[in-house]
């Protein structure tokens, strides 16, 4: 067995947990899997005599390609309209996910965290996930980042900071999730307004990724009764499509016609009630969901 054969054998052991670390650093899996192959494509230009331990060195190329990235997304969202949501991670009803999308759901955080990380500047983002996500020491996050291990300690507490108000949503068991979602769509369904609010927090946050295209694009809303209009004025006629799903470990739906998927709605639920609705229509990030009709 050659060196390269060697080299490909022991990337191939590491590739589900590197695409989960990208994806956990990036929130897109298009953009997870470019990050994962530029890491192979950088191992198998480089002298495996040299590499002491495969895992770290392909977790810091990795992080490094997640953080180019990151700058780079940085610089374009300034033009994006609308929210932005992380690419959806979606297992059907009664449908089975392959290994590496179990891997993802496993380590699922929840959309909600998602969107708060990616409010993040890149090097906190990094410094945050890598750290207390995956437990890698700040003495190889600093020769990642390019700073001081005391530096990359100060970026994982900014961050972490930031996202304890988000880690304060505790989600309900899996029963309660559904049975909220349930009663959601059943309301939508039935264009009931009092029903509805009925599910929904009182500071609940409706946001919708369009895929930034400003004819289409709205910012969040905030409140029961706004979200409740919102839904019932432009969601009633979708409810009927609309099929229970995971979606990032939790209790979701999809919406599509046939084998068109439409959406992907995910909720955030604490204190018996809906406190988020994160609704995807960006043709880009549903591009690999086809339901069966």
């Amino acid at each position: 067995m050659t060196e390269n054969d060697l080299l490909g054998e022991g990337f191939e052991r590491h590739r589900p947990r590197l695409r989960v670390v990208a994806y956990r650093m990036l929130g897109s899996l298009s953009e997870a899997d470019d990050a994962v192959q530029e890491s192979w494509l950088r191992l198998s230009r480089s002298d495996a005599r040299a590499i002491a331990n495969l895992h770290g060195w392909l977790t810091a190329v990795v992080a490094r390609v997640c953080l180019d990235m990151l700058r780079a997304r940085r610089a374009r969202r300034e033009v994006y309209a609308g929210s932005w949501l992380p690419e959806p991670v979606v297992t059907l009803e009664g449908g089975d996910a392959d290994p590496e999308q179990e891997a993802l759901l496993a380590d699922s955080v929840g959309l909600a965290l998602l969107v708060v990380l990616d409010a993040l500047a890149p090097p906190e983002r990094l410094a945050f996930v890598l750290h207390d996500m995956f437990a890698v020491p700040f003495d190889d996050i600093a020769a990642i980042v390019g700073t001081t291990p005391a530096a990359a300690r100060q970026l994982a507490s900014r961050a972490r900071r930031r996202v304890r108000g988000a880690a304060q949503v505790e989600q309900t068991d899996l029963g309660v999730q559904r049975e909220l979602v349930d009663a959601f769509l059943a309301a939508s369904r039935e264009g009931d307004f009092e029903r509805l609010v009925a599910v929904l927090a009182p500071d609940v946050v409706f946001r919708i990724d369009t895929g930034g295209s400003s004819a289409a694009a709205r910012p969040p809303i905030t409140g029961a009764a706004a979200v409740a209009r919102q839904i019932l004025s432009r969601g009633t006629p979708l409810a009927p499509h609309a099929r229970p799903a995971t979606v990032h470990g939790a209790e979701g739906a999809v919406v599509a016609r046939g084998s068109a998927t439409i959406a992907v709605v995910g909720f955030t639920t604490g204190g018996g009630r809906i406190v988020e609705i994160d609704v995807i229509t960006d043709r880009e990030k549903l591009r690999g969901l086809t339901p069966e009709p």
